[in-house]
């Protein structure tokens, strides 16, 4: 390893321990990793776990045998691929990054920035890391931006699908009520000969109610249909202020500013999966239209929405990018239509709408397969094929 990827280490790990690299910088191109990595880490007081200590020394030796160029690094980079397949971050707890995500990252930088776009493609789990990383740790800040294409959409598939089975649905409800009407009439014709004029009279008023029925069935219909991601009010929200709730280990409480003049207090079930530190100053996608209540005597006033992995073992919120501001409303392209002002609980269409939010394999929040889009570019979570709730 080169004396300079050396020193893009040792400015790596004090940027994520906050210390000055000053005084670490000038030696590190006469040390090895695990030597930098030893000499940060007592700079900053804090002791290694014992339980993470060989994960640890497993990926500082990694990043020491790293190729220098990056066609050579491939193999290397496939490697890694597969173990960033089944989880979020090299060695951390939930979405919080390790001081080995760091050093790796750094012994990568080089080759990844010179990576085509077909190689990229090829290990998708690493280039979703690389970007989480750089933009967690701000790395991009330190040495510059690794590029990442994300995936393009046909959107008007989708909106086209959804109008066919809404007109298929209304069709099949006026067919399956036509034979109903014609089934009810045979009867009542054959018995008018006889009947009192009264008699004749009531029945003819029955027979106008039936032919009423087919349009009284259609609106059910149309009511599924309209049941989309619109009626969700979501906004990137700024997490101001996160403590732990006063009487549940499981949850968090955070001051969220959506662009208001005040923030929004809201509970988390997120305590086991990130710390307070871990979400402060934190951009999240907010749904800010769901009915305010309290969470074990803590008022919440929004729902902080996140990705989850298949066993629940892992769960982050989701990403707003860089740029996009307190209270923009996230957009669906091709999909219209006002957000309720409040959603009713009864009619639970939380439930049937966050069924169809998930994560594509490059880790992108979509509706339908529609991304999450802010004013800067859609939200994201570091978890791939993820359930967004």
């Amino acid at each position: 390893m080169d004396s300079k990827t050396k020193q893009m280490i040792v400015s790596a790990l004090c940027k994520h321990f906050s210390l000055d690299s000053a005084s670490f910088v000038g030696g590190a191109g006469e040390s090895d990793v695990k030597a930098l990595y030893a000499n940060v880490l007592k700079a900053s007081g804090k002791e290694a776990s014992a339980q993470n200590n060989g994960e640890v020394l497993k990926w500082l030796e990694y990043a020491e045998g790293l190729p220098a160029s990056s066609k050579d690094c491939f193999a290397a980079l496939e490697k890694l691929n597969a173990e960033l397949a089944v989880k979020s971050v090299i060695l951390g707890n939930g979405l919080t990054p390790s001081a080995a995500d760091v050093v790796v990252f750094a012994a990568l930088h080089s080759s990844a920035l010179g990576l085509s776009d077909s190689d990229k493609e090829k290990i998708p789990h690493v280039v979703r890391w690389m970007n989480y990383i750089q933009i967690r740790e701000g790395l991009s800040t330190l040495f510059g931006p690794i590029s990442v294409k994300l995936p393009q959409f046909d959107f008007e598939v989708s909106k086209a699908v959804v109008k066919v089975d809404a007109n298929a649905n209304a069709k099949k409800t006026a067919e399956s009520a036509k034979p109903v009407e014609k089934s009810e009439a045979q009867p009542s014709t054959k018995k008018t000969d006889v009947e009192e004029p009264k008699k004749k009279a009531t029945k003819e008023k029955e027979a106008k109610k039936d032919k009423k029925k087919p349009a009284e069935t259609e609106p059910a219909a149309n009511k599924e249909v309209e049941l989309s991601v619109s009626l969700l009010n979501i906004q990137v929200g700024l997490i101001r202020k996160a403590w732990k709730h006063p009487s549940a280990d499981s949850l968090l409480v955070e001051e969220i500013d959506v662009g208001e003049g005040k923030v929004r207090q809201v509970v988390s079930g997120l305590a086991k999966f990130c710390s307070p530190d871990d979400l402060t100053n934190r951009l999240v996608a907010l749904i800010t239209n769901v009915k305010p209540g309290k969470l074990r005597d803590v008022m919440s006033e929004g729902l902080v929405l996140c990705a989850s992995n298949e066993d629940h073992s892992v769960v982050e919120p989701l990403l707003p990018p860089a740029g996009a501001k307190p209270g923009e409303r996230v957009s669906f392209s091709g999909v219209e239509g006002k957000p309720e002002d409040v959603l009713n609980p009864k009619k639970k269409q939380l439930e049937k709408i966050t069924p169809h939010l998930y994560t594509d394999e490059s880790g992108v929040a979509t509706y339908k397969g529609i991304p999450f889009m802010t004013s800067a570019g859609p939200c994201t979570s570091s978890i791939p094929k993820a359930t967004i709730k």
